[in-house]
């Protein structure tokens, strides 16, 4: 109730606050999710005294983020970290969002170097049939990489990084 007087204080009425209906239009996602995001501590919202869900404008640049973000591919759990550095009781003013964006950056760089690599390096694989020659970077000699468990660490760790001379050797 708090957040609904503070809003329509801010905006001199009760036009500055949305429906989930309205947030959901607007924003493009929809209402089951923003329910989630809300249950995950992504978005806040205040409840009217018939408990509608009742969202300030604000909430729809979070949104904004958070879909950029996930097509980007970065996971909830690393947008919730960053959404974190924000205040979730007023709009953020741009020194709040240069802070959302340094933390950002590094992580977003990485992924990005990664994804050029992947790409690059994929051309180079696919259809190529070259998994059972002692040239291919991606071969797996004795099958000695069964010992790390689930999973293409060594394909990962060529492909992404470009180790595959630092991938694990077989055993002789």
């Amino acid at each position: 109730m708090e957040l609904i007087a503070q809003c329509e204080e801010a905006a001199g009425g009760a036009q500055a606050l949305l429906g989930v209906g309205e947030v959901a239009r607007r924003s493009g996602v929809a209402v089951s999710t923003l329910h989630f995001y809300e249950k995950c501590g992504l978005i806040a919202s205040a409840r009217t005294p018939g408990n509608q869900r009742r969202y300030p404008r604000a909430v729809l640049r979070r949104l904004a983020v958070i879909k950029v973000a996930q097509r980007m591919g970065v996971p909830l759990a690393e947008i919730a970290e960053v959404l974190s550095l924000l205040p979730a009781d007023q709009v953020p003013s741009k020194a709040d969002w240069t802070a959302l964006s340094v933390q950002w950056r590094g992580q977003l760089d990485q992924r990005i170097a990664g994804l050029v690599q992947l790409r690059d390096q994929l051309d180079g694989c696919i259809g190529c049939g070259c998994l059972s020659l002692k040239a291919c970077p991606l071969r797996n000699e004795g099958d000695c990489l069964a010992e790390a468990g689930p999973g293409p660490h060594f394909a990962a760790r060529a492909w992404v990084t470009g180790a595959a001379e630092e991938a694990v050797e077989p055993s002789a």
